[in-house]
């Protein structure tokens, strides 16, 4: 069995923690260690390495245990809490149980905690680094500039982060001598439109100077190209005008102690023009070095794949085909956790009539809402599709046949929720009864499939390792995996997390257009981009077609429930929908829907197909945005907790 070992960047300047006045409780004071300092940047490998430091705080994406997007929303279920498997250590899973607290918050970036990184340390690194670069000796002018350019990026995007997670933050501009007085290093939050500008600022300091592209991919792949910021810019723009922080009326009263307004409750449309243009301008640029969507181009021609395979390789192929054509921002420190008990070990079904191999964990589960996102076979919501069958999704079982059976296995009997539905749902899901191409069987003429009714190869018969809800996450895994029997071994094909593709930006930017100015034949060209990779007709006419409200399509706000409905589907069980329903206002509808899945317990199909509830999920208000510790409210007085903790 293959295990992939992830290489991590080790700081090498470890600062001594200083006593006076407590200041290690702060934001942003820098010990005064000059002397390690100054040999940190005394020449360019030991520099090199400083920066590498500032790179290593980004997210681990592609980790469960300290991606909050995963396992902190709704896109997942885990055996909670016994399931405590290796990489899928699931603490996270407590906030969607309405376990988030301030004094131990779960993926606590602002001190560190819990899945968390410390991002003020990491502001205060990218800042020392600012501080000292003119100190390397055999440094190239244009490579230094890239450096800054860089770390500038960095620092940027940790205050987006952050942003993001809590709300108005403390913009760290600099770093605070160790002269400071206490009450100097007592920071107010700043308004959150000011936050935005300052992010802003630095990503367009730092573009010109960002390569367009990597000169030397061996050594270089995952660092950041003039691309990644620009994209990354649209994306920060989007956000600060989406309605969270775009006229949001919930927080006219959220303020400082010294009364400074942190959030403006005026909206303004002028913010979805700048997302607009910035959209457009990523896009374009995206384009001149010939990025496009994926599309899988098998690595033998030794099958004719059929083409509901191959269009259903083009959805997993975009996620697991490393630095493929569609990949903006691939995390290079945050591989897919590929090793045995990681994600994809925990993605992966057992499969059928391969037997049951103790390599693959099978922990991760999507719950049944998650199934139902999903478009009919027609590309419209299926509660929207008079041809869908949606009143018996549940109760009604059916027999795969001939006509379905490159998605379910010919003779199986499964859930009417799982026939006539949309290539992306095949691509993205597992369940009992469901086609899996790969994983050592390239021929989709004979493939493997899942058995997940008690007693069957991928169902429950291990205290831990099982499959909660019925489906699985298959869009993680990697086709080129393989598993065998005989040897009781999984090798795994391991891929840096796609952090962004362009398929987002498209979606972006089509989201932007619409509010800036309403539908128009630009939005519906990059929503249609997207939904022909994915084997559908266009929005337009499959609406007229084949929804019960044809026109949604056609009005400003029926588009934009459209081009939400859209994305969700799009970039399902990546991370993002946490991010994306936080930024619409849409949390606490979605939030408050309940965690079900399939009896696991059953052994025949009528047992089985019974929806059974797992676990609730809690959202109230105050979740918009995390709580900052109670450490750090008591150890600095000037800072507010966010509403509602």
């Amino acid at each position: 069995m293959k295990k992939v070992i992830l290489s991590k960047y080790i700081p090498v300047v470890l600062f001594s923690l200083m006593s006076l006045v407590s200041c290690k409780k702060y934001l942003d004071v820098v010990p005064d260690n000059v002397a390690t300092i100054d040999y940190a940047f005394r020449n360019r490998d030991e520099a090199e390495k400083f920066l590498f430091t500032c790179y290593s705080y980004l997210p681990n994406f592609g980790d469960a245990a300290s991606n909050v997007g995963i396992m902190g929303g709704d896109e997942y279920v885990v055996n909670y809490p016994t399931n405590y498997s290796g990489d899928l250590n699931p603490n996270l899973f407590a906030i969607p149980m309405g376990k988030q607290n301030v004094v131990s918050p779960y993926g606590n970036y602002w001190d560190g905690d819990n899945g968390g990184k410390p991002y003020f340390r990491a502001l205060r690194d990218c800042n020392i680094f600012f501080e000292n670069v003119d100190k390397i000796i055999d440094i190239t002018p244009n490579e230094k500039k890239r450096w800054v350019a860089e770390v500038k990026f960095l620092k940027a995007y940790y205050h987006y982060y952050l942003l993001r997670m809590y709300g108005p933050i403390p913009i760290i501009k600099t770093n605070k001598p160790i002269s400071s007085s206490v009450e100097e290093v007592r920071v107010f939050r700043d308004p959150a439109d000011e936050v935005v500008n300052y992010i802003i600022q630095l990503l367009d300091e730092a573009s010109p100077d960002l390569p367009v592209v990597l000169m030397s991919e061996a050594s270089e792949l995952g660092r950041i190209t003039r691309n990644i910021a620009l994209s990354v810019k649209a994306e920060v723009l989007v956000t600060a005008a989406s309605p969270l922080f775009n006229g949001n009326a919930d927080y006219a009263n959220f303020k400082n102690s010294n009364g400074t307004q942190l959030m403006n409750p005026v909206f303004s449309k002028e913010k979805w023009d700048k997302a607009a243009a910035a959209c457009k301008i990523a896009i374009d640029a995206c384009d001149a070095v010939g990025m496009k969507l994926y599309y899988f181009t098998p690595r033998t021609n030794t099958y004719n794949l059929s083409d509901t395979t191959l269009t259903q390789m083009n959805v997993r192929g975009a996620i697991t085909e490393k630095w493929n054509t569609e990949i903006i921002w691939g995390g290079s420190n945050s591989y897919s956790a590929g090793g045995y008990r990681g994600l994809q070990a925990n993605a992966q079904a057992q499969l059928s009539p391969v037997g049951y191999v103790s390599a693959i964990s099978q922990n991760l589960a999507v719950p049944i809402k998650i199934a139902e996102l999903f478009y009919s076979k027609n590309g419209v919501p299926i509660e929207e599709d008079p041809s869908f069958n949606f009143t018996e999704r549940f109760t009604k079982l059916r027999t795969g046949d001939a006509d379905n059976r490159f998605n379910i296995k010919e003779g199986t009997v499964t859930a009417e929720i799982n026939f006539n539905r949309e290539p992306r749902f095949y691509a993205n899901l597992g369940f009992d009864g469901g086609v899996w191409y790969g994983s050592g069987q390239l021929n989709d003429k004979n493939p493997y499939y899942v058995e997940h009714k008690l007693g069957k190869t991928a169902g429950t018969g291990n205290s831990t390792n099982f499959n909660i809800s019925g489906y699985f996450p298959k869009k993680l895994v990697n086709y080129a995996n393989s598993i065998t029997f005989a040897s009781n071994s999984y090798t795994i094909e391991d891929y840096p997390w796609p952090i962004m593709r362009l398929s987002e930006l498209y979606l972006l930017y089509a989201e932007a257009l619409n509010e800036s100015a309403g539908p128009s034949s630009d939005v519906y060209k990059y929503v249609d981009l997207v939904r022909t990779r994915a084997g559908l007709d266009g929005i337009v006419s499959s609406y007229a077609a084949h929804s019960t409200k044809s026109s949604k399509p056609l009005s400003k706000d029926g588009l934009r429930e459209a081009i939400q409905r859209e994305r969700l589907i799009e970039i399902a069980l990546e991370g993002k929908r946490f991010w994306d329903i936080r930024r619409w206002k849409t949390a606490a509808t979605f939030l408050s829907q309940p965690l079900s899945g399939w009896n696991i317990l059953g052994t025949t199909t009528e047992t089985y197909y019974r929806v059974q509830f797992l676990y609730p999920s809690i959202f109230k208000q105050r979740d918009y945005f995390f709580p900052i510790s109670e450490n750090a409210i008591i150890t600095n007085k000037n800072l507010v907790q966010n509403p509602g903790w």
